[in-house]
């Protein structure tokens, strides 16, 4: 319990930080003057006297240093970059989430833990079942459903300017294949049928511009395909994992 409250405690200071104490004046300042703006240097002392507040525990000054100096040296690598997206975005709290976790193995002690707690996990079925069975709903079943609906695709792109967001409907798949299967896996079925209905309503609520039928067919066969192979993919996990 205690090492889990040290870890928590430890987020909790980059969450308030990096989100809730760091206004939009300074994001701006920092990525105009980079290694000159002095909120960067503010930010930096700033994660690292919170970690020491939050942690409670006086011995452990050298912690927050190591969260100072390392916080800024991954903001400056962020601004240093000519892009703002979320590939940066993401890895820039990879690294934070990193060194949190350095900083909590060192505190607890608990390196001896990590190994026997990922072979304990590779050697579960469940484990092992649950995992496949998300990494083929979000990957393997996305091209499958690509492929099979590949005709249908090019007779639309051949037609009528549908008006779509490039690629949305591969993330919409992806999003709505990770709920069937968690909702699955969690004994949620009726949760489904509401998706479903939510998912109809979003899609085919505005449907007279020309064309309309051939997408809405489109759209409901690509729907039905993903949600009976993600329905099979979760009872096959259950039948292993519970």
């Amino acid at each position: 319990m205690m090492a889990t409250q040290i870890l928590l405690q430890l987020l909790l200071a980059h969450i308030l930080t990096d989100f809730v104490f760091q206004p939009n004046a300074w994001v701006l300042q920092k990525r105009e003057k980079r290694a000159k703006s002095f909120y960067l240097y503010i930010h930096s002392i700033l994660a690292g006297l919170l970690t020491y507040i939050i942690l409670q525990q006086w011995h452990l000054w050298y912690i927050a240093l190591f969260i100072t100096l390392t916080h800024f040296g991954i903001d400056l690598w962020k601004l240093s970059s000519t892009k703002d997206n979320l590939r940066i975005f993401l890895l820039d709290q990879l690294f934070h989430i990193v060194i949190i976790l350095i900083a909590w193995i060192y505190i607890t002690d608990s390196s001896y833990e990590i190994l026997p707690f990922l072979e304990k996990c590779f050697s579960s079925s469940a484990f092992l079942a649950i995992s496949i069975g998300y990494l083929i709903a979000i990957f393997p079943v996305g091209f499958l459903i690509g492929k099979a609906t590949q005709r249908w695709h090019n007779e639309l792109k051949t037609g009528s300017e549908t008006g779509s967001l490039e690629a949305a409907g591969r993330y919409i798949g992806i999003f709505e294949r990770i709920l069937v299967l968690t909702f699955i896996l969690t004994n949620n079925f009726s949760a489904i049928g509401f998706l479903i209905a939510a998912k109809s309503i979003l899609r085919f609520s505005d449907k007279s511009e020309a064309g309309a039928r051939k997408q809405t067919e489109y759209v409901l066969i690509g729907t039905l395909m993903s949600f009976a192979i993600t329905i099979i993919i979760g009872l096959l996990v259950r039948q292993i994992a519970f």
